[in-house]
């Protein structure tokens, strides 16, 4: 399968990503290493104005949003990463067994003036939760390389 250039991301189109379980072991170990506050390491920590019980951390959820791009499109793309994140919104929390899928839309694709070489795609992730609920929301351009008609 050939890799998807910057003229193989259409605006408007919606790119279905890979879904995702989520365990309780595997939210306490991504916290117990990289975010070890106590509602992402115990369910019996004091609710917050946010969350009461065991929820994962954000950068977890960010975390299992990258895998699912990267197995939706971007290793079989030629990405050639991102400037950052443009916004990023944490819209529930994510418990134990909570099961997540998600899409990226895409948003604006536009060849790079200084560099013609490269084409920047902006695109909306949003990752949702087995009600359906939204538990985040990212906005973010990615390069990728122009392919050879250019």
């Amino acid at each position: 399968m050939p890799k998807r250039h910057f003229e193989d991301f259409a605006v408007g189109e919606t790119i279905p990503l890979p879904g995702r379980q989520v365990s309780r072991a595997e939210i306490i170990s991504f916290a117990a290493e990289f975010d070890p506050q106590p509602f992402h390491l115990d369910e019996r920590a004091p609710p917050t104005d946010l969350t009461s019980g065991l929820s994962a951390s954000g950068w977890h959820v960010c975390a299992l949003l990258m895998r699912m791009l990267c197995d939706g499109f971007l290793v079989e793309s030629n990405s050639m990463g991102s400037p950052g994140i443009e916004t990023l919104k944490w819209r529930r929390p994510v418990r134990p067994g909570d099961r997540l899928s998600g899409a990226a839309t895409v948003l604006e694709a536009r060849a790079s003036a200084s560099r013609p070489e490269i084409g920047i795609v902006r695109f909306r992730s949003e990752v949702t939760n087995q009600a359906g609920e939204t538990v985040l929301v990212m906005d973010c351009p990615i390069f990728f390389r122009r392919g050879a008609t250019t």
